[in-house]
């Protein structure tokens, strides 16, 4: 007889998993140094002067004595209208002054002679009063013909336009040939002033508070240092001045209109143009930096991954600037030697452990550079600034 044989096997548990390792991730001190806070708007350009010139009398237009986008100069003369019929009218007012002054030439005389005759009673007195109102009556048209005389002059004047400002001249909108002036003040063309030129744009109430601050008086002038560049160049390489602030904020959009005068001796600013507009803040000294990828955004805002004791990764809520160098300026949230995550941020979790990667030293030269606020401003380009590299902290 067969007797089953039963194995029973030991219950063992499975071997447990392995450790996970720390994810690796390459951290970052912030380079510190003296930055300048810009503020950037846009603006659009605009001659210091602008004039529509406009036929002030009717006739046929016989001459154009310009070339389009030419560079005229005030008093130059420009379009030569019929003057035939004026010439007429001013000859016709001069022959009536003639007149005029015939006529009280006469009057003058019979005035006294009645006075004389009077006091030989050999008129009335009424003789003496008619001869009066004569004289002034002809005194009065010798006044009118002086003044049709004048009109005559001035109408006559209005034949030949010059050129009321020195700038550049469009083309001429209407041709010789053609009547202008007829039942309206014809366009004929239009100047523009090219140097200096003025940049038109609407800052923030922060950069006006800022600039009141340091005025010394109410009624002082205020004082501000305005960098434009086109959008072909590089930077901000065009320095101008204030000299224009409007007398109120807008409080619908909390900024205000301003406007700064640029020289422009090789006519590259054109008005019309949009440009870009810096104003050079003050110097922000020991200011941080950090890489522009290494910063997050979440509900709460800006923040950083930062690794401390421990290799602890930790979440840390910033305030952040503009950009400088081509790194981010961190205005709060940040300590000096810091390390930040900049790479392997999607593997590090708050509250977790972390490996560092290990980096080759390099120069901390970018730490000993201070930003200068004119270069920063105005400067087609501007070195790139690299973060220093932190250690192993295993």
């Amino acid at each position: 007889m067969l007797c089953p044989v039963i194995i029973i096997s030991g219950c063992n548990s499975p071997p447990p998993p392995p450790k996970m390792k720390p994810p690796a991730v390459t951290v970052a001190e912030p380079v510190q140094k003296t930055v300048v806070f810009n503020q950037d708007f846009t603006g659009t350009l605009a001659s210091v002067a602008s004039v529509d010139i406009r036929a002030r009398v009717d006739g046929i237009l016989e001459k154009v004595n310009f070339e389009p986008s030419a560079t005229v100069k005030k008093g130059q003369l420009l379009f030569e209208i019929q003057r035939d019929q004026y010439q007429a009218i001013l000859d016709k007012a001069n022959a009536q002054l003639a007149a005029s002054n015939a006529q009280l030439k006469d009057a003058q005389v019979t005035l006294e002679r009645n006075q004389l005759l009077l006091k030989k009673q050999a008129v009335t007195p009424q003789d003496v009063d008619d001869a009066e109102a004569a004289r002034d009556k002809a005194q009065a048209a010798v006044m009118a013909a002086k003044a049709d005389i004048e009109q005559a002059t001035i109408n006559l004047n209005y034949t030949r336009i010059n050129a009321p400002i020195t700038g550049e001249i469009g083309r001429n909108l209407v041709d010789a040939g053609n009547l202008v002036g007829s039942g309206e003040n014809t366009l004929l063309t239009t100047i523009v002033t090219m140097d200096p030129i003025y940049v038109y744009f609407d800052a923030s109430e922060r950069l006006l508070l800022e600039a009141l601050k340091n005025r010394k008086k109410v009624d002082e002038k205020i004082t501000l240092t305005v960098y434009v560049g086109l959008s072909n160049e590089e930077g901000y390489p065009h320095k101008g001045e204030l000299d224009y602030a409007d007398n109120k904020v807008d409080p619908g959009t909390g900024t205000i209109q301003l406007r700064a005068i640029f020289k422009n001796p090789k006519g590259l600013l054109y008005p019309g143009v949009y440009v870009r507009v810096r104003v050079p803040g003050s110097p922000i000294p020991g200011a941080l930096l950090v890489h522009d990828v290494a910063i997050g955004t979440d509900l709460a805002g800006k923040y950083l991954l930062i690794v401390g004791k421990d290799n602890i990764v930790e979440k840390r809520q910033i305030e952040i600037g503009q950009v400088q160098d081509n790194l981010r300026v961190v205005l709060k949230g940040l300590k000096p030697g810091e390390k930040y995550i900049y790479e392997g941020l999607q593997r590090a979790r708050p509250g977790r452990p972390v490996e560092i990667k290990n980096q080759p030293p390099q120069s901390t030269a970018q730490q000993q550079k201070q930003t200068n606020p004119a270069k920063t401003a105005g400067a087609p380009k501007t070195e790139k600034a690299k973060p220093k590299p932190a250690s192993d902290s295993q």
